[in-house]
C-alpha cells in the first residue's frame, strides 16, 4: 500500500490527492526521510505528518484493506506525537486571538490614540 493511500485510509487526509500534494511538499516522513507518494510503507515505521504547523508522529500497526471509519483508526495506527507540540498549537491559536478580525481595516485616529494610552499606562506600571 502506498503512503499516500495509507494516509487517507486511516483519515489524516480527506482525499488521496490531498495526501500526495503533502508528500509532494515534503510534509511526510518516514523514519525521519522525506518520502514520495508513491513509497511502501512497512509495519513499525514511525511516520511523522506535518499538519497545521505540527509534526505529528505515527507508529504503523497494520494495514487496513480500505478507508476504515473514524474508531478503528486506532487498530492501525498509534500516535506517538508528544504533548509539547499540541501546546505550540495551542499557543498559535491564542496569539492568533490578539490580532484584529479581518476586513475591520486600518485604526482610526481615535483606536490609536487609545491603544498608545493603554500601552502607555502599562509601562507606567511596570
Amino acid at each position: 500500500m502506498r503512503i499516500d493511500q495509507f494516509l487517507w485510509c486511516i483519515r489524516l487526509y480527506k482525499s488521496r490527492n490531498i495526501a500526495s500534494h503533502s508528500c509532494k511538499k515534503g510534509w511526510i516522513k518516514i523514519n525521519g526521510q522525506v518520502v514520495k507518494p508513491s513509497r511502501e510503507p512497512f509495519v513499525g515505521d514511525q511516520v511523522s505528518v506535518r499538519h497545521n504547523q505540527v509534526w505529528r508522529e505515527f507508529q504503523i500497526l497494520e494495514f487496513p484493506k480500505s478507508r476504515v471509519s473514524a474508531k478503528w483508526v486506532s487498530l492501525y495506527v498509534h500516535e506517538t506525537t508528544t504533548a509539547d507540540a499540541f501546546e505550540v498549537q495551542e499557543m498559535q491559536h491564542l496569539a492568533a486571538d490578539g490580532q484584529r478580525e479581518r476586513g475591520t481595516g486600518r485604526p482610526t485616529k481615535r483606536d490609536r490614540r487609545k491603544i498608545d494610552d493603554l500601552q502607555d499606562s502599562k509601562e507606567k506600571t511596570d
